[in-house]
């Protein structure tokens, strides 16, 4: 079976994405201690979530070479990984491809 290559994400969209997740927060966020961040490796943008100011991990999202369909990972804090084929927790349906969809799922997901 042939494997994909993925390539790193380009600056540009490291940069819109930071512009979403900061706006997300501004929006989103009551206290300044909780809010996303987001951090790049190579394909990958995880999205690690401070609550009053302790920063860990909530999802995982692969690019795929557009800004509105990025692949899905939830964290399982249950086996310390990223679960692409898991779909069924609270906040799934706002996985829409999209870096705020998947912000919402993990509101949802992991409340604040």
């Amino acid at each position: 079976m042939k494997r994909t290559k993925r390539v790193s994400i380009p600056e540009e969209v490291k940069r819109a994405v930071e512009a979403i997740v900061e706006r997300f927060n501004r929006e989103n966020s009551a206290r300044a201690d909780c809010y996303y961040e987001a951090q790049f490796q190579g394909p990958y943008c995880y999205l690690h979530r401070a609550d009053y100011g302790r920063l860990g991990p909530i999802c995982r999202l692969t690019y795929t070479g557009q800004m509105d369909k990025w692949e899905f990972a939830i964290f399982k804090w249950s086996s310390e990984k990223y679960a692409p084929n898991e779909w069924m927790f609270p906040g799934s349906q706002f996985v829409d491809g999209t870096i705020e969809g998947a912000m919402r799922a993990g509101l949802e997901a992991y409340p604040v």
